[in-house]
């Protein structure tokens, strides 16, 4: 049995008789109020069917597009615009940045059942200290994205299988004040998306190779991670974790065991992900960049291919569901 508290308190286990004894202890200790199955959970919706959870913040959504006063205004297909220079902005700062940063600050906990939306909410979030009108029009942008797909989620499905897969993907040279590179990644369980993230990687990197690198690695360590964890509730992962690049040439290094004097100044990331590589924990495999799902995470993308990939990421309505 599995427990997470946070104001309130979830149990969840493989015996349905232990868990109710242990609902009756605790309130016999602390006169709990049992709310019976998980259907929400700050702010996070759960529609349990008989092979799958679907995860949405519906209402969340559509209160911080109220809130803005945009719920007659018309919907985005896609929540930034591609070639966007918002960090060359040079309008005038908002008048008042106490509206811009709880904003931000809300859309990132909408990421978390809302992966489509963690490239656009990584850029605004950039220029909480000092934002302008552009970012404001931004964050409007992907509001009327919001306003316009409030119900989607994610699509937990079970009986899958325990298979780990990570996709990840890198922009280099992405920022043009730092000219840091963006790493992107997508982890799944069984084909169900798990965890994602969009991040400034921490250094420049010279050549894309490297900063490919940099990606593999971060995605690695995420494997890593879930492994350890996944062992902790007592579910043990014997197969291959597989790491999907968009990369022939950060493969092609990963893989040799030589080690080329031009990529020395990336050696410790190389070294991370070829030891996972040659103890049979990982396994390296090519995807081309059209079909690459992590590329929502490090891109502002068109309409077409923004709708591919996010069906790809495992992203469903629950309209779609009923």
């Amino acid at each position: 049995m599995a427990l997470l508290v946070y104001v309130d308190i979830i149990s969840a286990g493989n015996d349905s008789h232990a868990c109710s004894k242990f609902k009756a202890y605790l309130d016999a200790c602390f006169s709990i109020k049992d709310l019976g199955p998980l259907k929400c959970f700050l702010g996070i919706e759960v529609s349990r069917g008989p092979k799958a959870l679907f995860l949405s913040q519906r209402k969340y959504a559509l209160e911080i597009v109220d809130e803005c006063g945009l719920l007659g205004s018309k919907p985005c297909p896609f929540p930034i615009e591609e070639n966007y220079k918002l960090a060359l902005a040079a309008g005038p700062p908002l008048t008042d940045a106490r509206r811009y940063r709880p904003l931000v600050g809300r859309l990132i906990y909408l990421t978390i059942t809302r992966p489509d939306l963690c490239y656009a909410v990584h850029i605004l979030s950039q220029f909480m200290q000092n934002p302008r009108d552009e970012h404001m029009h931004a964050a409007s942008r992907v509001l009327r994205y919001v306003k316009g797909t409030p119900d989607c989620g994610i699509l937990l499905q079970a009986n899958q299988g325990l298979q780990l897969s990570a996709y990840c993907d890198y922009d280099w040279g992405a920022c043009p004040l730092t000219r840091r590179s963006l790493t992107g990644y997508l982890v799944t369980l069984g084909g169900s998306h798990i965890s994602w993230k969009t991040k400034k990687q921490s250094t420049v990197s010279r050549s894309s190779t490297e900063a490919e690198h940099r990606s593999m690695a971060a995605a690695t360590s995420e494997l890593v991670w879930l492994i350890y964890f996944l062992a902790s509730l007592g579910i043990f992962h014997s197969q291959a974790m597989q790491l999907f690049c968009d990369s022939q040439a950060a493969l092609h290094i990963a893989r040799n065991p030589l080690f080329h004097e031009r990529t020395k100044h990336i050696e410790i990331d190389c070294h991370f992900v070829r030891e996972h590589y040659h103890s049979g924990d990982l396994s390296l495999s090519y995807v081309p960049s059209r079909l690459q799902p992590a590329d929502i995470f490090t891109k502002a993308l068109g309409t077409r291919q923004f709708r591919y990939l996010q069906s790809k990421l495992g992203m469903v309505s629950f309209h779609d569901l009923t």
